[in-house]
Order: C-alpha cells, then structure tokens, then sequence
C-alpha cells in the first residue's frame, strides 16, 4: 500500500486546552507537581505526561514532533532551535572520538562545515564521497565508520541520493543511514526506504513563511530517547531547544504543506522545462535530463511532484550577480539564501550558502560561480513568471553583448 504522509498529518487531532481548535500553548519554561515523589520520576523518565523543564520537553514541542513523526513514517521525533540544532547533536550522538563518517561531498555549506572543521576537534574525521556512486560510497567504510550521511536531494547541485541503496549498505556495515530530507518533504520518505534518522531544517519549506528556525530529528524512541536523556544526550545538554511559541506556529504552517508542495513543484517543473527548452543549462529532478530522474521517481510519492528547487548556470558570478538584481527589481522575488518561501529566492550558491566549502573542491564538484539556487515560489501564474523571467535574461544578453562590443 503507498504511503500517504498528508493522511497521516491530516489525522492527528489535537484540542485546546478549552476546546480551542489548535491545541493550546504551553508558553511556561518550568512545570508544577503536585508531589516531590513524581519530580523525581519525571526527571528520571519515568512518569509519562509530565512535564518538568521545557529544555527537555513541553506540550507544544510534543504535538509538533508528533505530526512531523506521522509525516515521515518515524516512531517519533524531537524539534529543535534549528536545522543545525537538529543535524549537529544526531552526529555528536552516534559518534564517540576516533569514530568517522562517510558524508554526500554536495551538502548544506553549514553541515560541511560542522564535519570538515569542527568534529575533527573531537577525533571525528569526514570522508566526502560522491553519494551518487555506491561502490565509491562502500569503498570509503572504515572498520570505525558510524554513520552514512546524505541529502535526499543535496544542496545546491540537486544530486538525488539512492536511500534504499545506502541503507543496504548501512545494514551490510551496521551503520546509521542519516538523512537531510529539508530539499523533498512529502514527495520522499527516507524511513519508509530504509533511513534510520531522517532530518529536516523546519525553516524552509515545512514551516513556508521565512519567520521562523527550526529544525527536527524524526527516528526510533530509543534514539530520540538517547537525545534527550540527562545525563549524555546531545539534544539535551548541547540546548537545542524549540521555543513553544513558534512550535505552535510551525504546526499550523504544517497542516498547509501538501498544497504548498503541490504548487512548488508545478511552478519549478514548469520553469525548468521552459529554461531547458531556451536553451539554459538547467538542473531539475523532474527533467528527463536529470541523470538521477528515473531514480526520484521510483522513491517520491504520489502527488507532491519533484520538489521546489532547480538551479540554472549562467557561466560568471558576474552575470548571475546582474540576473538576480534584475529579477528581484522585476518583482519576481527575493535576491536571499533559504528556502521555501512563498515567494521564489534565489542565491549564487558558490558565494553564499556553500562558501565554506573551499572553491578548489566547489569545481571538483561542479559547483560553478555562474550557478543561480531558486526556490520556486507559490505564483499563481507561472507563465507570467517565465515571460518575465525570460525579459529579464534577454535584456542582460543585449547588455552583454553590447559590452562586449564596446570592449572590441
């Protein structure tokens, strides 16, 4: 049976402390007992529904790592200050120093970072791979390695990571499949293929409006458990802790989600088949040109499309410079890094939010100063979009040519 993680949000129900609608806000940072015997039980685990410091947990943050659970098929899961507040403490929990890891080389600039520069202060060592090839990905396990790391589809190449692939071989080496699905809420599922935790930056696409960061770790009890145990979890003692406030928020955001994703994954669709057929370099899943489009398709469920981003290459971080001023003057959207907004963003990727990631290994990659990021916003009519779009690229293409005239 396929599965549908918009039924499994759409059937949580949840009450107001008065019979409100949306369940009420726990806006407390401390909880009351009516006895020290249960203080101690809950501080120690063991007194179900109840609570005792909202570092640790709170009602809002339940409810919110409850549907985000029921989205991705995961026993349970623990939202976070961040999406870094989510990724950071899952590495530092299921590594010890000496251990390593075996990371997808295209990632989020600050998960690259966190790995290159910051773990190896704890005997932590990275092996970047590209996650598209499983036999590099197998011949770069150590008898030490503890985790596979990967993006469904990474950021900002939009390479598309074969999960159940790479959960074969994290059971083979009895590792951890750990996957950022920030790119693909709704159309993938990681643990339904294999994925042992599944992340997501709740700041982008999930939540949708920009106003808000957070992230999320959706996996077993146990390990969600170990995150938030007092003595050793990482969750816990590293305070990556979700204000109450905007979990709220980020819920009601995430009762919206499926139509969102919808109209993402239309507008970006429509615009990549159009910017191929002009001729423009462009990076898409949902293109037939997409070395890993066959791939997507057999893992992305029904509906939710190919997901909201697509990259094009204009060949200089000059002319993309002057592409993304125009655009954002044009009103077609917002020169800014992110995600997931209602209106499309773009960015330089190479200048921006992969700049920690050295230019040498950029190119090695093929991570390219011309690269424009777009996020695809929710436009209600996308051909206008495109026409503009293509007005904007054309007049920049007379510009050039007419300074490359004047420099003859």
């Amino acid at each position: 049976m396929a599965f549908k993680p918009a039924n499994n949000i759409q059937d949580l129900q949840y009450f107001g402390e008065f019979g409100g609608v949306n369940p009420s806000i726990s806006d407390s940072s401390t909880y009351t007992f009516l006895s020290a015997k249960t203080m101690f039980d809950t501080f120690e685990g063991n007194a179900d529904g109840c609570y005792l410091y909202s570092r640790h947990s709170s009602p809002s943050n339940l409810y919110l790592g409850e549907a985000l659970a029921a989205m991705e098929g995961t026993e349970t899961a623990n939202v976070t200050a961040s999406g870094m507040g989510a990724i950071t403490p899952v590495i530092m929990q299921l590594c010890d120093a000496g251990d390593h890891v075996v990371s997808s080389r295209t990632i989020y600039g600050g998960t690259y970072a966190f790995l290159k520069n910051f773990t190896p202060r704890f005997n932590i060592e990275t092996s970047f791979v590209d996650i598209t090839k499983l036999d590099v990905v197998e011949a770069a396990i150590k008898p030490n390695t503890k985790i596979l790391y990967c993006e469904s589809v990474s950021n900002p190449l939009l390479e598309v990571a074969d999960i159940a692939g790479l959960a074969k071989l994290a059971k083979k080496y009895n590792l951890k499949l750990v996957v950022d699905n920030t790119f693909s809420p709704l159309s993938i599922s990681p643990a339904k293929l294999g994925a042992d935790v599944v992340i997501h930056s709740l700041t982008k696409f999930i939540n949708g409006s920009s106003d808000t960061v957070a992230g999320v770790v959706c996996g077993t009890q146990e390990f969600i458990n170990d995150l938030r145990n007092v003595n050793d979890g990482a969750c816990m003692l590293l305070g990556s802790t979700m204000d109450s406030l905007r979990s709220a928020s980020v819920l009601k955001n995430l009762r919206t989600l499926h139509i969102r994703m919808q109209q993402h994954s239309h507008n970006a669709s429509y615009l990549a088949s159009k910017f191929e057929a002009d001729g423009l370099k462009t990076v898409y899943p949902g293109l037939a040109s997409h070395p890993s489009h066959e791939l997507f398709k057999s893992m992305m469920n029904d509906k939710y499309g190919f997901g909201g981003m697509l990259t094009i290459d204009v060949e200089s971080i000059d002319k993309a410079n002057a592409l993304m001023e125009m655009m954002q003057h044009k009103n077609l959207g917002y020169l800014a890094v992110s995600l997931g907004f209602y209106k499309t963003l773009f960015s330089a990727p190479g200048s921006s939010t992969s700049s920690e990631i050295p230019e040498d290994e950029q190119k090695e990659m093929g991570l390219s100063d011309g690269l424009i990021r777009f996020s695809i916003g929710l436009d209600a009519d996308i051909e206008r979009t495109y026409n503009v779009m293509r007005s904007c690229m054309e007049e920049l293409s007379i510009l050039d040519k007419r300074k490359q005239t004047e420099l003859a």
